[in-house]
């Protein structure tokens, strides 16, 4: 069995000796000189050029490598098991996303000229900390009429630019406060906006990615094998920030393994203190963010154990 030393070379080529590291050439950035400095004892490697950065040599291997190198390099990571791979790719049958239209009613919130009656929504809006930014950037608006009255809309659009679901919030506490459309929850919400190669920040809803960054909310607290976000963030290689609401522990925790258990690389971000991370400023949570903790097989079952 080839060294991990000699599957790297095979994946990124030659490298240079220095003290304790090996410069490569970064694949990332594909910067001409060899400024990809990795320790194989540690497992970290660091660009000096683009600062990609990772604490696991294997989502090089998976990402750059071939089949092989990616099989040989999994008798060192033995958390990794291939076969997941091919199980969590293999489609019996196409699926063919669901396009919906937003309410009829529906009136933008992100225009220059807003109809009367939009103080009120937007004054829901400011209390919740969001700016006129955000309000341009999730493209919100409300409905004065009709099924979704007095409800704030946000939509999420495919990468396509499609919509394909919305959310409906009640600003006045009418019941229910959610009332969302009869589609699928399958989806990533407002792929559109989302940007891969950097982390991603997995939340639990609409309000909480908008107070995050580079944030995809689950519509809820699950996240399932079946999942086109896992898939996705399986697929890119993704490095994740899990930041669920204080009482969905063990969701979070099942969410953390199997991630892990494809070989991504994942930080927990601690949310006590708040009721959900929408409850934060924006500043309140890049601080938590910066101090989040880094999980893998190591240390997993000591943080699931104090997470309850």
């Amino acid at each position: 069995m080839r060294t991990k030393l000699q599957i790297l070379t095979d994946v990124l080529g030659t490298p240079r000796r220095s003290s304790q590291e090996y410069l490569f050439k970064c694949p990332f950035c594909k910067h001409h000189k060899h400024k990809l400095s990795v320790n194989i004892e540690k497992g970290v490697y660091k660009c000096w050029i683009c600062d990609s950065v990772g604490k696991q040599l294997g989502r090089i291997v998976r990402q750059f490598g071939s089949f092989e190198a990616r099989q040989e390099w999994a008798h060192y990571d033995n958390d990794v098991d291939l076969s997941k791979f091919e199980e969590l790719f293999l489609e019996t049958k196409p699926q063919l996303e669901t396009i919906i239209k937003l309410p009829e009613e529906f009136e933008s919130l992100a225009n220059r000229n807003l109809m009367e009656g939009s103080e009120k929504p937007l004054q829901y809006l400011y209390e919740r900390g969001l700016t006129r930014a955000d309000i341009l950037r999730w493209k919100i608006g409300w409905c004065p009429s009709g099924p979704y009255y007095d409800r704030i809309i946000i939509p999420s659009f495919n990468n396509d630019g499609w919509v394909n679901y919305f959310i409906s919030r009640s600003f006045t506490n009418a019941f229910p406060k959610y009332k969302n459309p009869q589609a699928s929850k399958n989806i990533i919400f407002n792929e559109l906006s989302i940007d891969w190669t950097q982390p991603i920040t997995i939340v639990e809803g609409v309000f909480d990615a908008i107070k995050a960054d580079n944030a995809v909310p689950l519509l809820g607290s699950t996240m399932t094998e079946n999942s086109k976000l896992l898939k996705e963030i399986i697929n890119r290689n993704s490095t994740v920030y899990l930041a669920l609401d204080g009482d969905a522990k063990e969701k979070e925790m099942d969410i953390l393994e199997m991630l892990l258990s494809y070989g991504n690389q994942v930080y927990l971000v601690d949310t006590d203190g708040f009721k959900d991370v929408g409850e934060m400023t924006k500043q309140d949570f890049l601080e938590r963010k910066k101090e989040a903790s880094f999980i893998d097989q190591s240390n997993y079952l000591l943080t699931k154990m104090f997470s309850f």
